[in-house]
């Protein structure tokens, strides 16, 4: 089965896309549960219905993995970087139709899709440059004389668990790493949105990637698959991004068998803006951190500390903002901001919404449930907002910037750290010395300074606290599927 190529309209065939699990490089009805559907969310409409994953499916995969690693892991670096790199430009030759694909089953709007499949692309062209770079080292004890040789191998089956607000890059962003690191993949995309995975096998089919080096399980019954899989001793790594509840549960279970852990966490990001920032800057980077993917991102700005002197100016040119961006069907031109993927997410921003106005908060834009078709939600500032509202304390994931004043730096700091969370922050300032200063003592694994964009494939992506374990991105991103090994030897 593979993927239609793009026709006029830049579309991909529904009757055409891949609904099967993909293990071993052959597609599959899987074995016992059936189907189930995949929805458009701005619509109502049934995409497909997909092959649903059972624990003899999990068993079949790992075995795949397992007969492709050795020969994997065996070519040569050069080899494998030369396929990652193929596979990047097959990705950006379909990115319109691949595009069009995720605003179908995830409900953002088409320019965001067609951002996230040129970043899903990039980790494979950055991998590419980064397998030919496992480099190791060789010392000498100062007291034993003996020569310690270091090097890093692959480190086995990595079964990956991602989530539905990025269906391309989520996926991307840990297969090209493990491919570039010599190890194969299982991975389990979220059943909200696992056509886009599926969609991208043919096209590493094409670009020359070995059957069984990566498998895809789409499944309903996550827990117990997952479970499965990780309780198998060939499964050496577990790489997940999504909530950190799911993410202790996962913890738990990777330390029966003392699988690695990556985790990507949630997130609750303060975005701060000094006296002295630049308000139209400012406001221009708070769109990016709040509205892109509708707020459906980790990374999204979900606290807003503006400083008493420019607060209601900011807060003016803000709204303008939002009140700006054009809401629908994501498909449709011109739009900005799409659906919400489920009544479950949009259901959960206007509780969120209707906490912070019982607390007191005003309503300067939005904060009401549309009519109609779809899980829309429209762009929503809230302002004086309390920091015992439920929205300062939990993931927003939607189109909602909620605001707050602040006068002192000292008790702006603590503020800003007073969470589990430890993703990213956001500063704003002119004066750089000061906002390197006030970054250093932000508890949060990544900055955004002066810039309300943080994600780079060249760049560790990942938090602090209970945002997770590890990085992801740059060369630490490949350090995930590697075991360092250490050999003593005198000549």
């Amino acid at each position: 089965m593979s993927v239609a190529h793009a026709a006029a309209n830049a579309d991909l065939a529904l009757s055409s896309l891949p609904s099967q699990l993909y293990i071993g490089g052959r597609w599959h009805d899987g074995s016992e549960n059936g189907t189930f559907p995949v929805m458009n969310p701005a619509t109502g409409e049934v995409l497909a219905n997909v092959a649903d994953a059972t624990l003899s499916d999990a068993r079949a995969a790992l075995d795949a993995a397992q007969s492709a690693f050795a020969p994997w892991a065996a070519r040569t670096a050069r080899d494998r970087a030369e396929i990652l790199r193929r596979v990047y430009e097959l990705i950006m030759a379909e990115l319109e139709p691949l595009a069009r694909l995720v605003t179908m089953e995830n409900g953002k709007a088409l320019p965001d899709s067609r951002s996230e499949i040129a970043y899903a692309a990039e980790f494979f062209r950055w991998y590419a440059e980064e397998a030919v770079r496992n480099i190791g080292e060789v010392t000498r004890g100062p007291s034993s004389g003996a020569r310690i040789l270091v090097q890093y191998k692959p480190a086995g089956i990595a079964v990956l668990v991602t989530p539905w607000n990025y269906p391309a890059a989520m996926g991307t962003r840990k297969i090209a790493p493990a491919l570039a690191a010599g190890c194969p993949v299982i991975i389990k995309p979220a059943s909200e949105t696992p056509l886009t995975m599926l969609a991208l096998m043919p096209i590493l089919e094409r670009a020359g990637v070995p059957a069984g080096l990566v498998n895809v399980l789409p499944s309903r019954r996550s827990g117990p698959l997952v479970e499965a899989l990780l309780a198998d001793s060939r499964a050496r790594v577990v790489s997940f991004t999504g909530s950190t509840e799911v993410g202790r549960t996962l913890l738990a279970v990777a330390a029966r068998t003392i699988a690695n852990p990556a985790m990507e966490l949630g997130g609750n990001a303060p975005f701060v803006v000094l006296e002295d920032a630049d308000i139209d800057a400012a406001v221009e980077g708070a769109l990016i951190a709040k509205m892109r993917n509708l707020g459906e991102a980790c990374t999204a700005a979900n606290r807003f500390y503006v400083h008493d002197a420019i607060h209601d100016a900011f807060a003016e040119k803000l709204t303008q903002g939002m009140q700006a961006l054009k809401v629908g069907y994501g498909l449709e031109e011109g739009v900005q901001v799409g659906s919400l993927v489920n009544e479950a997410t949009r259901r959960k921003v206007h509780e969120l919404v209707q906490d912070a106005q019982a607390r007191g908060a005003g309503t300067k834009l939005g904060g009401t449930l549309p009519e109609g078709r779809g899980f829309f939600y429209p762009p929503t500032v809230l302002v004086d907002v309390p920091d015992d509202a439920r929205c300062f304390h939990e993931e927003i994931f939607g189109p909602v910037a909620a605001l707050s004043r602040f006068s002192d730096e000292a008790e702006l700091i603590e503020r800003c750290n007073n969470t589990e969370y430890g993703l990213v922050a956001y500063v704003y300032t002119r004066d750089l010395a000061r906002g390197l200063a006030l970054s250093e003592r932000l508890d949060f694994g990544m900055v955004g300074l002066n810039r309300g964009l943080v994600s780079d494939p060249a760049a560790p992506f990942g938090g602090t606290k209970q945002s997770g374990l590890g990085r992801e991105g740059a060369h630490e991103g490949m350090l995930e599927f590697l075991e360092s090994q250490y050999i003593s030897v005198n000549w």
